[in-house]
């Protein structure tokens, strides 16, 4: 026989469970209700304002009584990780993507749309440094320039950053939208749309060390262009851009 559990341990369970979602999990008994309702609004206000403070547009978007439905449904279903606020948004994020069922009415972009959102959080709060030894003066032909660790790159399907009560796209963009993230050494974070093929050569020159000229050689003949030599023109200016951005952080020797 399954061990039975003391009497305060099932009256803790029950309380939990009922807080999390009243319609579906009687309050414990003897407890009285006035004392219950301040608990449940509680709980279920510090995390509804925590998500909508966290994904303000995706929140807009939704219909009043389904966001409140959604909010319920992620405390009931989702067995977080985390202690921390902080992550409230990451774990909402995971629910997203493993336990809820879509409406009929939900927008297609909805899972884009929250992890777009959610990444402004998650950047600023990342403990992710420029790393102190890197040069800030150099050549991005001729030295190795060094993408941000505080630059992180995504490419969606929606144009999530462009998405709004005004803009709602019912089907994906006939391209993908690729972006950059990035928090600069004062720690502001800012946003630039760019290019898959952009994105592709900053991941060559964050897993290869070689110079930015290599770097764009090698992205030429990947792609196969057929003018490498203006794409050199055009990465260079490129690569200065990214630099006066802080998306390349600095440069090393090669």
């Amino acid at each position: 026989m399954p061990e039975r559990r003391p009497s305060f341990q099932q009256t803790q369970a029950d309380f939990a469970a009922h807080i999390r979602h009243p319609q579906q999990h009687p309050a414990p008994a003897h407890i009285e209700d006035r004392r219950l309702e301040i608990y449940r609004n509680l709980f279920y206000n510090n995390i509804e304002s925590f998500l909508a403070s966290g994904f303000p547009i995706l929140k807009s978007l939704i219909n009043k009584d389904n966001w409140a439905a959604m909010v319920r449904d992620f405390m009931h279903r989702h067995q977080s990780h985390s202690p921390y606020f902080l992550q409230i948004g990451e774990e909402f994020l995971a629910y997203l993507q493993n336990e809820y069922q879509p409406g009929l009415n939900d927008p297609g972009f909805m899972l884009e749309l929250a992890h777009y959102e959610w990444v402004e959080l998650a950047l600023d709060v990342s403990s992710a440094e420029i790393p102190t030894n890197i040069q800030q003066q150099g050549n991005v032909l001729d030295d190795h320039p060094m993408p941000s660790p505080t630059a992180w790159r995504f490419i969606y399907q929606y144009p999530v950053h462009l998405i709004g009560p005004e803009f709602q796209p019912a089907e994906p963009g006939p391209e993908a939208t690729a972006l950059i993230i990035y928090r600069n050494i004062e720690l502001h974070i800012g946003f630039m749309e760019s290019n898959p093929v952009t994105l592709r050569l900053l991941d060559i020159l964050e897993t290869e060390q070689i110079s930015g000229r290599a770097a764009i050689v090698k992205l030429a003949t990947e792609i196969e262009h057929p003018e490498p030599e203006k794409l050199l023109e055009f990465g260079e200016d490129l690569l200065l851009t990214l630099k006066d951005q802080e998306i390349i952080c600095g440069f090393h020797p090669v």
